[in-house]
């Protein structure tokens, strides 16, 4: 079937029609790659993203994955077709994690694999994945090392890696990426479960597989040409209703002229100016201002930057369309050199990904003047063990990862979500029974953390409270936002809790808590380890977080019926997670 479409009048059904055809593409993949996938971090949690590419690396499609891997995507896959040019053959696929090369921060894994045209060869699509592996090397187990201060700590770093070649795939390579090369840093160890990683890995190139077979059958139903044709026009509408948004933004607001500032725990500012030119319905959004570079790990890459940006303006965008790079095209978007948000090539930047790229949300929403502040955090655990040996063996080890949810802001018209992920992460927590059956720890508790939102005419989302008890002695690390500076308002609405980490310590000799001949209880004792620690517990030790609230929107009234609707519509408790999907899918039948 083909079709002859001026270039801005597409027909509207196959508009809408190439738009969910180019999306369950995705879906598909991220289905593929789910029920593949063996680690906890891809399989429970869902910390991937897959999606499909055009021929110039521009995002296409996607489906509701990672936001801060979707906007960034991008940036990897161009930057491999810069470094092989007209090189890649069918049978090859590539693998990426190098911030300086598109990657967000070294966990999260790109493979990302051509599409070729049966008959001309010529490369038409690509596909890609990204997964969070639980432990990629470095200083620490979980490869979220609080304290790093430069990459070389934060594990494996891959700036391109042909993991297959013309079919063939490549284990002794990736060995020497994953194992050998990391553990040449002092102090630094190999990967410490390169079974998972392996596997899910494998999983990720069979995921891009399958969005091969599916876009050669879109061409097979329509051509090339017309499905070339729509992918162009599903970008060019996604620029439309982002020049419309801006364009409404002046006429609401009655300047054209929008700042914010807001500040990450250590002082460091993030700073921005958006200056709208409503006649051509475009922006600059300068970040001037923002913080030099830092020693420690919240350095944002450029391309973590813009997956931010671009997915502010798909949030306020009140349209069902893809995300998709035509959303940045009415937007210039400037970047200090040598500021937090640009940093130099060997900075450390695990914490960026997921932590400064949600103050850049809240930085953006707040100037847009759309929504108070969430939680501003992804409060990251990690804890595990093994690794390299003091001899610089190797030795069996694991890692375990995961981000705990908290309260999201409220808006002009909406109350805050409570125990939510918020923004750029959109992942889940893993179900207790396997975190328990997989891992030595137990959870004592896990609920909402009540009264953490902000009070307002709209109040904020409440945070978490989560409780783990160590069953053995282990390395436990907590990287977090929002210890400091609460989640702001919005309107004269009230700020969120701050959030908070206490390790709950039983009493030892060794520690020098049970001196000889005492007569004190041995109770325990309750330390406030900061936002940002690493700490080896013992047995029996516990580490209890509770995550920040969302900021209000509007003044609280004392007799405002928005209290008694918040009552109202706070949300059952209803069991969630893979077991229960598991069961409801059962009694469908």
């Amino acid at each position: 079937m083909t079709t002859g479409t001026d270039y801005h009048n597409p027909d509207p059904i196959l508009l809408t029609l190439f738009a969910n055809r180019f999306m369950s593409v995705a879906e598909a993949m991220g289905r593929s790659l789910q029920q593949t996938s063996i680690s906890t971090n891809i399989k429970e949690r869902l910390d991937f993203s897959c999606a499909l590419f055009a021929p110039d690396g521009d995002l296409v499609a996607n489906a509701p994955f990672i936001p801060i891997h979707l906007g960034s995507m991008s940036f990897a896959v161009k930057y491999q077709m810069k470094l092989y040019g007209k090189d890649l053959k069918e049978g090859d696929v590539l693998m990426t994690n190098s911030p300086h090369a598109g990657g967000s921060h070294l966990p999260d894994i790109t493979i990302i694999t051509p599409v070729f045209d049966c008959i001309s060869k010529d490369i038409i699509f690509f596909t890609a994945s990204r997964g969070h592996h639980a432990d990629i090397g470095g200083i620490l187990p979980g490869s979220m090392p609080p304290t790093s201060v430069n990459i070389f700590e934060e594990g494996a770093e891959i700036v391109s890696f042909k993991i297959v070649d013309g079919g063939i795939f490549d284990r002794d390579g990736l060995l020497e990426y994953m194992i050998e090369q990391p553990s040449k840093y002092p102090g630094s160890s190999g990967c410490r479960n390169i079974r998972d990683v392996e596997s899910d890995l494998k999983a990720q190139i069979a995921a891009n597989h399958k969005g091969i077979q599916l876009i050669h059958a879109i061409v097979d139903d329509y051509g090339l040409k017309t499905v070339q044709e729509y992918m162009y026009h599903i970008r060019y509408n996604a620029e439309m209703s982002v020049r419309n948004l801006l364009r409404d933004v002046v006429q609401r607001s009655g300047t054209n002229e929008l700042k914010a500032i807001d500040y990450l725990d250590d002082g460091s500012p993030i700073q921005l100016k958006v200056n709208i030119n409503p006649s051509e319905g475009s922006a600059v959004m300068d970040f001037e201002g923002t913080g030099w570079e830092m020693r420690g790990n919240l350095n944002a890459p450029i391309s973590v930057v813009h997956s931010a940006v671009i997915y502010c303006m798909r949030s306020m965008l009140d349209l069902d369309i893809p995300l998709n790079a035509g959303c940045l095209v009415p937007l210039d978007i400037r970047i200090p050199p040598k500021s937090l948000l640009s940093p130099s090539r060997t900075a450390a930047v695990c914490g960026g990904n997921v932590l400064t790229s949600q103050r850049i949300v809240d930085v953006v929403l707040k100037a847009f003047h759309a929504a108070a502040a969430s939680q501003g955090c992804t409060n990251n655990l990690t804890f595990g063990a093994g690794g390299k040996g003091r001899d610089g063996k190797a030795v069996a080890g694991w890692g375990y990862y995961e981000t705990i949810a908290g309260g999201s802001g409220a808006g002009p018209s909406w109350h805050g979500t409570s125990g939510v992920h918020t923004h750029i992460t959109n992942t889940r927590i893993g179900d207790v029974e396997i975190l328990e059956r997989r891992y030595p720890v137990m959870l004592h508790q896990f609920g909402l953390r009540a009264g953490s939102g902000g009070k307002g005419n709209w109040h904020g989302g409440d945070g978490v409270v989560r409780e783990l008890e160590f069953l053995e002695g282990m390395q436990v690390s907590i990287l977090s936002e929002r210890r400091t500076r609460q989640p702001y308002g919005m309107e004269g609405g009230g700020p969120g809790a701050l959030g908070r980490n206490t390790w709950i310590k039983k009493p030892r000799a060794e520690d020098g808590d049970l001196p000889e001949n005492s007569n004190e209880p041995k109770s325990t004792r309750n330390i406030n380890i900061g936002g940002k620690a690493t700490v080896w517990m013992g047995k029996g030790d516990r580490l209890l977080i509770e995550t920040p609230g969302g900021g209000a929107w509007g003044v609280l009234e004392s007799d405002s019926s928005s209290e008694l609707e918040w009552d109202q519509e706070k949300p059952q408790w209803e069991p969630r997670g893979s077991f229960a999907e598991r069961a409801k899918a059962q009694a469908a039948f």
